[in-house]
């Protein structure tokens, strides 16, 4: 018999994306020939410690509606000629040329939607390429059999909108995850480090007002590893308000290197706000990479994020993003121990309970139904 023959793919650059890389190993060693395909980006890290195949499309453009379209011809004429079983498409912006190749080749699609799409903020300021993301999503979603999503929020919206049933699929990290051990550099070593961390520190996602708070705290440093929209901006309102000796920035890094600076953290942050419907349903992938590292949290009140909390005492969430509750908040995590050893208790609990190795198990047991 021969394996199942399953093309992954995403509109990213594969290097950081933890999720999909996670999908992509497990669906291997379910013995599956699995092909992740994705783009390559000027600035791509190297991605040469995977078990499966991967394919990077070097495209003419990188950004903008020029991008978009381009890249679904180019993964429609790749899956249209390419020996496959499954296609997997992640998020709304790879699923038009999967359903129309499997409508094609008469093939299985899965969908994992990571996100609400359509509401993300870049979308909320053109009403017209909203229109058209929503008028493919309106087209295909009902048709689709097997779709996952990252919460039980999106999957409630997205049912009650189309009538599909949606299998949860959180991005939890692996237990037996390889974490590697670093050497701080002099200046994390001085004291206790906040960290804070991600592929998308965009606007609205409360990295302006984080620094900001710095200026009012004084017994640890932040880091800030990754990259996004607003990074320019808090380079330089970090050189401009003299916080250079207490707010550090790093480039995106491999997995395992980021967990190790996250593991020697003494608070991780997140801090995304509710300006937007994507945004008030998501349930940030950095606060399970917390728990992992079993670190106390702090973060907003969004309602995923919340209920998490409500369950397991695992932080403090903020009151407001006013920069001043932001520190005295930190202020407080910083200087009492008690909470401190409660904080430890759940987050050993929380990352018992919580694994890919579980969350998986519902992947697996689609796939074994091709």
């Amino acid at each position: 018999m021969s394996k199942l023959r399953i093309i992954v793919s995403v509109t990213n650059d594969l290097s950081t994306d933890q999720r999909v890389h996670k999908v992509c190993n497990v669906l291997h060693q379910q013995n599956y020939e699995v092909l992740l395909v994705g783009r390559l980006l000027p600035n791509s890290l190297e991605i040469n410690d995977r078990e499966y195949k991967t394919r990077r499309l070097k495209l003419w453009f990188n950004k903008g509606t020029l991008f978009y379209a381009e890249f679904q011809i180019r993964l429609l004429i790749l899956l249209l000629f390419s020996n496959f079983d499954v296609a997997h498409a992640n998020d709304l912006d790879t699923l038009l040329p999967n359903f129309l190749a499997v409508k094609i080749r008469r093939k299985h699609i899965v969908y994992d939607t990571h996100e609400y799409f359509t509401e993300v903020p870049e979308l909320q300021q053109n009403p017209f390429k909203k229109s058209i993301w929503k008028f493919v999503e309106k087209s295909i979603f009902p048709k689709l059999e097997h779709v996952f999503t990252v919460n039980q929020s999106i999957a409630e919206i997205y049912h009650k909108l189309y009538g599909v049933a949606i299998n949860v699929l959180r991005n939890v990290p692996t237990q037996n995850a390889n974490i590697i051990d670093i050497e701080l550099p002099v200046e994390l070593k001085q004291k206790p480090f906040i960290i804070l961390q991600g592929a998308g520190i965009n606007i609205d996602r409360g990295a302006e007002e984080l620094v900001e708070a710095m200026n009012y705290i004084n017994a640890a440093n932040l880091l800030i590893i990754g990259d996004g929209d607003v990074m320019p901006n808090l380079r330089r309102y970090v050189a401009e308000s003299n916080l250079s000796s207490k707010v550090f920035f790093m480039p995106k890094k491999p997995y395992a290197e980021l967990m190790a600076y996250t593991c020697k953290a003494a608070i991780g942050v997140t801090l995304d706000k509710d300006t937007n419907l994507n945004y008030k349903l998501s349930l940030p992938n950095k606060i399970f990479d917390y728990v992992r590292a079993e670190i106390p949290i702090l973060a907003s009140p969004l309602i995923e994020t919340k209920r998490i909390f409500d369950e397991f005492n695992v932080g403090c969430l903020i009151p407001s993003h006013h920069p001043q509750d932001i520190a005295d908040t930190i202020n407080f995590m910083l200087s009492n121990e008690a909470p401190t050893i409660v904080w430890e208790k759940y987050l050993k609990q929380i990352s018992l309970e919580t694994s890919w190795e579980k969350e998986s198990e519902k992947l697996m047991e689609l796939y074994g139904k091709f």
